[in-house]
């Protein structure tokens, strides 16, 4: 049934090793290169013209034809767009889950089955489907589920949880069934040495190698407010605009000697509102010493871990489920009983979730979380299966609004700690 089969390759060895796998097992294989960004950095250069390169090399290595689809203008008006509106409305869109959805599963999807006549599209995902790697267990008229691809550290469900049933349908993920340990081995037996030490991309495909506050904001006009300090209500610095900053980020500010971390942002007053990690003395003239006392006692030894950065409660938009919608919401006041979570490589947590009469998701999560955003993706799961995702619309209210105190394990600790530190060398 499917004999002609078109792989999206983007240069790196993923999807070149799920080519090679394709052409051992006699499909014949088409390798397509999608153009999605053609904006040059600072240096003159754009990341697509060295992955073109790259993408000619292993097509060429591999005995397969390969075109080049320009899909510029759809991912600007798809992605792009949305995100920069999301930032300006104080949001934290997830680009890459989208590309997936609107371009890679519906552009790319559509240009392979029409116009270059393919039985199935191919990628280098780590994830796999009920239909098998090869689509070997494809059945007609019957929906495909998503499920988590056996690396459990690659696993790459998190970012394909929006992507439309027909095309998901007629997808094959050969190296799903593989550890990264193995794919890098099977790409060294096949000397595509070229691309094997290649630095992987683990950022927005379009931010390159740029620091992403100078990029965003060639496209977003700062509009600067005041940093807010939620314990004394006190202003304690300025910020050149909501886009600079997501929620649970550290603020380290010149002023103070203790970190501050991101709380809040108000789109009415266009302040952020933050939390202070330790106690602090403020040496900046524009605090007035009257105001000191009250700083000092309303401080506590908090900072990344402050309750007010913690919620266990989230509502999001109208949810898009892969396969078909949970049973359990055939029967209104059923509570759908699963796993979530809302960064690619956070454990997944169970969760209680209620569908109102609106089609939004109310999710109960069984630990309070750090940094729930809106405009993150929730992303559920059950046993192995993605069965979706929605985006978060409402995140609250925070423990420190309610009064409790956030119980961190130290393992937990450490882990923001990292995730401070990797946010801060962005900045």
């Amino acid at each position: 049934m499917f004999k002609k089969v078109v792989v999206g390759i983007s240069g790196g060895v993923d999807s070149a090793v799920a080519a090679l796998l394709l052409k051992r097992k006699g499909f014949k294989v088409t390798g397509v290169f999608m153009k999605n960004w053609d904006i040059a950095d600072e240096t003159g250069t754009c990341q697509t013209q060295e992955d073109y390169k790259h993408a000619q090399w292993v097509c060429k290595k591999l005995e397969i034809p390969l075109v080049e689809v320009n899909f510029v203008k759809e991912y600007w008006n798809n992605v792009f767009s949305y995100l920069t509106e999301e930032y300006e409305n104080g949001h934290t869109p997830n680009p890459d889950i989208l590309c997936n959805k609107y371009i890679k599963f519906d552009e790319f999807f559509k240009f392979a089955r029409k116009e270059l006549q393919a039985d199935a599209i191919a990628t280098g995902h780590y994830v796999k489907t009920s239909f098998g790697p090869y689509l070997e267990h494809f059945k007609p008229n019957t929906n495909v589920r998503l499920l988590q691809g056996d690396d459990t550290v690659k696993d790459q469900t998190f970012f394909l949880s929006q992507v439309p049933q027909e095309a998901l349908r007629y997808s094959m993920f050969p190296i799903g069934e593989h550890l990264k340990t193995n794919v890098k081995q099977i790409a060294h037996e096949s000397k595509l040495d070229l691309i094997l030490h290649k630095k992987e991309s683990m950022g927005i495909c379009f931010v390159g190698k740029r620091n992403f506050q100078d990029f965003i904001s060639q496209y977003i006009p700062n509009k600067p407010g005041y940093l807010i300090d939620l314990d004394s209500g006190q202003v304690v610095g300025k910020h050149k605009g909501f886009h600079h900053w997501t929620i649970g980020q550290r603020v380290k500010l010149g002023s103070f000697p203790a970190a501050f971390y991101v709380y809040k942002k108000d789109i009415r007053s266009n302040n952020i509102i933050v939390v202070c990690r330790n106690n602090y003395i403020p040496i900046n003239h524009f605090i007035e010493t009257k105001y000191l006392r009250k700083l000092l006692l309303t401080l506590k030894v908090q900072g990344t871990n402050h309750p007010a950065l913690y919620t266990d409660f989230i509502v999001t938009n109208t949810p898009h489920w892969i396969s078909s919608e949970p049973s359990e919401f055939s029967n209104f006041g059923k509570l759908l009983c699963c796993d979530f979570r809302f960064q690619h490589r956070d454990p997944l947590v169970p969760c209680t979730v209620h569908k109102t009469l609106k089609n939004q998701l109310v999710i109960q999560i069984s630990q309070p979380l750090r940094a729930l955003t809106d405009g993150q993706f929730a992303i559920l799961y059950k046993e192995r299966e993605c069965l979706g995702s929605a985006a978060i619309t409402f995140s609250g209210p925070s423990y420190y609004s309610l009064k409790q105190e956030v119980e961190i394990k130290e393992e937990h600790d450490q882990k923001c700690d990292l995730k401070e530190k990797m946010a801060s060398t962005s900045t």
